[in-house]
């Protein structure tokens, strides 16, 4: 009996329109002190009060489970995007409720707003959406699920909690790969923002010979065939496969830069992986080599369906590091695992001009056995500052500085350049889809 009352006084919460009636019932009876002529009144609303609390008591504790909920999650999330949640909330009572909902999300997000208001009728369900947002990897613990329930009386809110604890791991942006890819399948990739190519020459990959049709480069006609056919007739060429594409994740201090709540690592594994999704697609073979202070993970080029897999995976588990990237470890790394001439694309961030200079000798090494695309990032805090009106001496001072840090990255680009070193200056939120186009441009130029 005692375990019953302090369950029941734990779930039971006072309205504020039953604080106003009994506020009401107060200042009557303050009044019936000065006022006799209000004879019974206050006694009589008092009295009425009290019944009406306990008609409402008993509608909503007569039964043990009023309503029911349950959280509709994903298996994982998609970290760097909004990731659709929903909470299933069903009535049992006869009559109808107003429910008030808290989902206790994980403490990562920083949220104390997940708190909805709804109405249901007698027997109906509802399902409310709501969507999140994490900006780092790992398990994220959700809690329970609370629902506060209001009958049509509405004096006392009676709460329901169901236990509902659960970890979902976040992983690198999936959700952003698929999107790319089913824009690939359908061909719909200049939509966000991938360029067409123009295909210069033709590749050594020989596909068929077929009927000659207006449109057809007047130089692939096969005047052999045309010969023994009586009609036009083309060679037919496709792009060539199985070309090694490898992802080189930087994982040292300058990756642990913030932007927009993400820091450049995940930019970087974010795109390491939508890249690898679309280099498969293309039937290429894909790899990804991680590196800091030491060697990281190391999974050999491959276009089996259970790559994806491997590359997120292991791209879930990394983790920035604090000190300075081994370029000679990166060097005998890449020389030891990758055996082939390879598109390398190593996702880095240089500050200044000395950072460069210091791994500038290694990169040199790399670019004479594979085609190295250096991708680092363009600090888009410090150009919003070069592009803000200066109105003292602080001002000008920091926008010079901040110009010289800009135009450091600009060149740096000339410098790698002047080395024969392909580059990517990137803002970090457009760096899947410049990525992307530097592949495709590469690809279409048979450079790989």
């Amino acid at each position: 009996m005692k375990k019953f009352f302090g369950l029941f006084y734990s779930n039971l919460f006072l309205t504020n329109r039953l604080f106003t009636a009994l506020a009401f019932c107060v200042v009557l009876f303050a009044l019936a002190f000065f006022f006799p002529w209000l004879g019974i009144l206050p006694e009589l609303f008092f009295w009425t009060l009290t019944v009406i609390l306990l008609i409402d008591l008993l509608m909503l504790y007569r039964t043990s489970a009023g309503v029911f909920a349950r959280r509709h999650a994903p298996e994982r999330l998609s970290n760097g995007d909004d990731n659709d949640l929903g909470i299933y909330v069903e009535n049992r009572y006869p009559f109808a409720i107003s429910v008030g909902i808290i989902d206790e999300i994980p403490f990562q997000f920083q949220r104390r707003d997940i708190w909805f208001k709804t109405q249901l009728q007698s027997r109906q369900h509802k399902l409310i959406n709501y969507s999140l947002r994490p900006v780092k990897r790992g398990e994220y613990e959700f809690g329970d699920t609370r629902l506060y329930v209001q009958s049509p009386i509405g004096l006392i809110n009676r709460r329901y909690n169901f236990k509902q604890v659960e970890a979902l791991p976040v992983y690198p942006s999936f959700l952003q790969m698929r999107k790319y890819e089913l824009m690939a399948i359908s061909n719909r990739l200049n939509e966000i923002g991938i360029k067409k190519i123009r295909r210069l020459g033709h590749s050594l990959e020989f596909e068929q010979v077929k009927n000659y049709v207006p449109g057809d480069d007047y130089r692939t006609i096969n005047w052999k065939a045309t010969a023994r056919q009586g009609s036009l007739m083309t060679n037919a060429y496709t792009e060539e496969k199985s070309q090694h594409v490898y992802c080189v994740v930087d994982k040292s201090r300058s990756m642990k830069m913030p932007f927009d709540g993400l820091s450049l690592l995940d930019y970087a594994i974010n795109a390491s992986l939508v890249l690898s999704n679309v280099a498969l697609l293309k039937e290429d073979k894909a790899g990804l080599i991680t590196i800091s202070e030491t060697k990281g993970a190391v999974i050999p080029a491959d276009k089996r369906n259970t790559q994806l897999n491997k590359i997120l995976e292991v791209l879930y588990k990394e983790k920035t590091r604090y000190l300075e990237t081994n370029m000679e470890l990166l060097y005998s790394t890449i020389r030891s695992v990758i055996k082939q001439r390879s598109l390398v694309v190593f996702f880095t961030n240089f500050e200044s001009m000395s950072a460069l200079n210091r791994q500038l000798p290694f990169l040199k090494r790399i670019a004479k056995f594979h085609l190295l695309l250096v991708v680092f990032f363009e600090n888009t805090e410090l150009k919003k500052l070069t592009e803000e009106h200066a109105e003292n001496v602080e001002d000008i001072y920091i926008k010079t500085i901040a110009e010289k840090f800009v135009y450091d990255k600009k060149v740096i680009v000339k410098e790698l350049t002047r080395h024969g070193i392909q580059s990517i200056l990137s803002t970090p939120k457009e760096l899947s889809i410049n990525t992307i186009n530097r592949y495709l441009e590469l690809k279409a130029k048979q450079k790989i």
